[in-house]
């Protein structure tokens, strides 16, 4: 491999909390998507949901694990919001719970990955 080759890959890789915010980004567009649709899409709607479903059981799952390095207090509040994401997209799913509510929560975790302009940005 070319040192080119090595340089122009090695600027493809992203770190964990980017491609974190590129998911949950990718997520909430559908799930946004997803409430703008007439209701009776329901294929449409329910895989959205369930993406997004899916996307915060998995970050239970993980920080559940023993092996995570995340701080105790974290962890156990991810798993709290896993839980209630879960719970809330069945009632999303019968008509009487909001997109928005999910849509709010997933922008709200995308602020906290969002890149933090270091002192050095911040001061030019």
């Amino acid at each position: 491999m070319s040192f080119q080759a090595y340089q122009k890959a090695s600027t493809r890789v992203e770190d964990p909390r980017s491609t974190e915010y590129r998911l949950f980004a990718q997520v909430t567009r559908a799930l946004m998507q997803a409430s703008e649709t007439d209701q009776i899409e329901i294929s449409s709607r329910i895989d959205a949901l369930d993406w997004n479903r899916r996307l915060w059981s998995n970050l239970g799952a993980d920080c559940a694990s023993t092996e995570n390095k995340l701080p105790e207090q974290l962890r156990a509040s991810i798993i709290s919001l896993s839980l209630f994401v879960s719970k809330y997209t069945s009632q999303v799913m019968r008509g009487t719970g909001e997109f928005e509510v999910l849509i709010d929560l997933n922008r709200t975790i995308m602020q906290g990955l969002a890149p933090q302009p270091t002192a050095a940005n911040s001061a030019a």
